[in-house]
């Protein structure tokens, strides 16, 4: 399995971008994807989830109404559209998938130690 994140860069404040995180590999019909960041000094958090097939999304509280994760299922991409970017959003974000087809739970889709596979990131910086 693996995951390629990309369409990181730099922005203003209240500027938007749109990550894009491809999957290959992966043959089970059910999957998820988790988007993560890490800031520098700080350690990686969760930003969104989304579960393959149906329409499960969750967000973190700290983007929610700001970031948006769509899917293409056809594609194997989950997109992660981020608006009203401000500069705590500067960070390394990565996608991240796991073997078991099981979708995750409210309460622990941010766990990093649920995912067994990790895409090797792509910076977002939010600066004027």
């Amino acid at each position: 399995v693996q995951l390629q994140a990309c369409g990181g860069g730099l922005v203003q404040p209240g500027g938007s971008l749109r990550l894009s995180c491809v999957a290959s590999g992966i043959t089970s019909d059910s999957y998820s994807i988790g988007w993560f960041r890490q800031a520098p000094g700080k350690e990686r958090e969760g930003v969104g989830y989304t579960y393959i097939p149906g329409g499960t999304i969750w967000y973190a509280s700290s983007v929610k109404g700001r970031f948006t994760i769509s899917r293409d299922r056809a594609k194997n991409t989950v997109f992660l559209q981020m608006n009203s970017l401000q500069p705590e959003d500067t960070a390394i974000y990565y996608c991240a998938t796991r073997r078991s087809p099981n979708r995750l739970i409210l309460s622990s889709w941010f766990r990093e130690s649920n995912y067994d596979y990790w895409g090797q990131g792509t910076q977002v910086t939010v600066s004027s």
